[in-house]
């Protein structure tokens, strides 16, 4: 059956060719059947889902290429954050006896030697959640989704709750302790079915305009000096303005002189321009193909775009990279949880966002993906649904104690759909590859920003599709979706923007509960009224009898 499935196909070529194809086609369904008849092909369901072990192996490479960027992406962004590094990391300088707080935010060699080795840390930990969280869809939920930590999530913890360096609200460690706790309300939500519900409770315009804001939101940190292209900086007259100098304050990322003169800025966009045509034409893999461009030419020495300068750091990071092949072990971000600040507001706000953009991101994508697939049923649900649910919830619990932000099923999982992938073998290859990316940290890890900066654009621009689905006629919708949209980027905080949305929202839908709370007294009156008309009606009624029988 499974070769049959899987086994029609045109050989266009003659001699030698055609003979090594059709011997390969005759061993690609011989293995077909195999599988298909043998326990793991039953226990998957291959023939039931009309699939095979050969397509469901090709949708698996191609889920993965398309979301194999979020490695290096997730664990640059994460880094941002500074991690356990603090004061105490800073190299002292000779003419001190010890370093000054602001070592963080300037260039010293000991505080970078402590984000690399965080940032390794991060690329480990960012693959083995993926690893984990898409093998136990495959296994026990038998759908054909990935997983890895979420875009939006992993800004928002980075930037909003522990600050670039640590100069946010809250350390690095109780952020992790938040995702800890959202993990398992997260996960009882999902156990009691409650996931689908709650998400119906926040105003529809905000719910799109979430999805569309935390996009702009990545967008503009892929802009930014320290995180990606450069192209935006800071400017003490409008706040923000172009850059991409060939000379920036290192710690503000200031233009000190040749405003859009930098070597790094035109290279990552030449690297953004490959996504954009390999996206225009639906190549598999487009935003693996721009970075991995990027990132080679970077890795040549002696140039203006290199990422291993001819300083000490440099050559610690390139005497890392020629490795090559290296298992790290994570050290620093494992079990660094917490709870000592838990105390504080800032914490139980950053909890309620965390748990609102998973309850809608994570669930709303689940439900595409299976919608994709073809799995929703006349009910509106489909197999394995709440095992899923279980899963992605729990992969977060897992998440947050290797240290990265909340795991969510990624959208990429549609290439995979589309190539064929049916059964839960698709994100078991997923989960193969991104454990083959364990022993390639020394690579991994030495992907510079304006290699990231690209892809973090592009996140943003196929996140802003939901925006033509708000009712921008309709002022009582569209007000609050732009707030939404306007309020994650510029005040650079999603959480900021979700609360302006359903806040305005509720402002405006005070006058029609005012009108209709009026129009409810007003009808209680009038049946109050006429009850008591009655009641008088039955007693002059009654009176009136009693003396006719007298």
């Amino acid at each position: 059956m499974g070769g049959e499935l899987c086994g029609r196909s045109s050989m266009g070529v003659v001699g030698l060719w055609s003979r090594l194809g059709r011997s390969w086609k005759k061993m690609e369904i011989g293995l077909n059947d195999a599988v298909s008849k043998s326990m793991v092909g039953k226990y998957f369901k291959l023939e039931a889902r009309k699939s095979c072990f050969t397509k469901e192996l090709r949708a698996g490479t191609a889920t993965f290429l398309t979301m194999a960027y979020i490695i290096t992406v997730n664990a640059t962004i994460i880094a941002d954050s500074g991690g356990t590094c603090s004061v105490a990391d800073c190299s002292v300088p000779m003419n001190q006896t010890a370093a000054s707080p602001d070592c963080m935010f300037k260039p010293n060699a000991g505080y970078e030697n402590c984000l690399s080795k965080t940032k390794s840390d991060l690329v480990v930990a960012t693959i083995l959640s993926a690893m984990i969280g898409s093998f136990a869809m495959g296994v026990l939920a038998n759908l054909p989704l990935g997983l890895a930590p979420g875009m939006g999530p992993n800004a928002y913890l980075a930037y909003n709750l522990v600050g670039f360096h640590g100069s946010g609200s809250m350390s690095y460690q109780t952020a992790l302790a938040v995702v800890l706790v959202e993990g398992c309300a997260f996960l009882a939500i999902s156990a009691l079915g409650l996931r689908a519900k709650l998400a119906r409770l926040i105003p529809q315009p905000v719910r799109l305009a979430c999805a569309a804001g935390i996009g702009l939101f990545i967008a503009f940190v892929g802009l930014q000096i320290h995180e990606g292209l450069g192209l935006v900086g800071p400017d003490p007259s409008t706040l923000v303005t172009v850059t991409a100098c060939a000379n920036a304050d290192p710690v503000t990322g200031a233009c000190l002189g040749g405003k859009m003169r930098s070597p790094t800025f035109w290279l990552g966009m030449v690297g953004f321009l490959i996504t954009c045509y390999g996206l225009m034409k639906e190549v598999k893999g487009s935003m693996i193909y721009g970075i991995l461009f990027v990132t080679l030419v970077s890795w040549i020495r002696g140039t203006a775009v290199t990422y291993f300068p001819d300083t000490t750091l440099g050559d610690t990071k390139y005497n890392y990279f020629k490795k090559v092949v290296d298992f790290h072990t994570i050290k620093s971000t494992a079990g660094a949880i917490s709870f000592s600040n838990f105390d504080r507001s800032e914490v139980w706000v950053a909890l309620a966002t965390l748990l609102y953009v998973d309850v809608l991101a994570t669930t709303g994508t689940l439900y595409t993906m299976a919608e994709i697939g073809g799995y929703i049923d006349d009910k509106g649900s489909f197999e394995g649904e709440y095992v899923a649910y279980i899963v992605d919830a729990s992969s977060t619990v897992m998440a947050s104690a290797l240290g990265v932000s909340p795991v969510a099923t990624y959208v990429e999982s549609s290439a995979g759909i589309k190539e064929g992938g049916r059964t839960g073998l698709t994100a078991v290859t997923v989960a193969m590859y991104f454990l083959l990316s364990l022993f390639f940290t020394p690579l991994l890890t030495s992907v510079p920003p304006w290699a990231i900066g690209p892809s973090l654009v592009m996140v943003g621009v196929m996140m802003m599709k939901v925006v033509k689905d708000i009712n921008w006629g309709n002022m009582k919708e569209a007000a609050p979706a732009f707030i939404t949209l306007l309020l994650m980027p510029l005040t650079y905080s999603i959480a900021n923007g979700i609360i302006g949305g359903i806040g305005l929202h509720i402002a405006l839908s005070l006058y029609d509960l005012v009108v209709e709370l009026v129009r409810w007294l007003n009808k209680m009156r009038k049946m109050v009224a006429k009850e008591q008309n009655q009641v008088s009606a039955a007693t002059t009624s009654g009176a009136e009898s009693i003396v006719e029988i007298i």
